[in-house]
């Protein structure tokens, strides 16, 4: 949720034509990148645990190509992945993990198969952030700690812990 929250949060501060832009033929666009990870999580993580996920309906090849043209439907398709995922690990349980499932008929245990998707999205929201980034430019807000901004961010956060462990120390007398 982390990953997906950050991804939205860029995108969400560029305009919708922005979405659709690559620099040149050979990059992606943002669009083209919600659409392939979307595309990849319909296809690992429906039955995740009874079929290969790489699925015979998927074809990764047109998820790099321009199919969805619209803020709105890009948005609709990027929940759709979301909760493909989503859903499937919250129904895993602790017996499921050690178990073997399919990736391009490469068995993997299914904590290997997390680990590999939970890899490969990170690579993708920082491609999202990148171009994002790129996009808005001066007008960019941070989703993480400003550029020249760490000493300011430590000095709040260790205040804002120091203040709870001081409460937390003096109930506890």
């Amino acid at each position: 949720t982390y990953y997906k929250k950050i991804g939205e949060q860029a995108m969400n501060q560029i305009k919708d034509e922005n979405l659709f832009q690559s620099s040149n033929n050979a990059s992606n666009s943002i669009a083209i990148i919600v659409q392939h990870l979307a595309g990849n999580m319909l296809s690992r993580w429906t039955d995740f645990l009874i079929s290969d996920g790489e699925k015979s309906a998927r074809n990764r090849d047109q998820e790099f190509e321009p199919i969805i043209d619209n803020r709105n439907e890009l948005m609709q398709y990027w929940e759709k992945g979301w909760k493909c995922l989503l859903d499937t690990l919250s129904s895993l349980h602790p017996d499921d993990l050690s178990k073997i499932i399919y990736i391009r008929n490469e068995g993997h245990t299914v904590i290997e198969a997390i680990n590999r998707q939970l890899s490969h999205y990170p690579y993708h929201i920082g491609q999202i952030v990148l171009l994002a980034k790129q996009f808005k430019g001066d007008k960019w807000n941070s989703l993480s700690i400003p550029k020249n901004k760490s000493e300011q961010f430590n000095a709040d956060r260790f205040k804002k812990d120091k203040d709870i462990r001081q409460f937390t120390d003096d109930e506890s007398k």
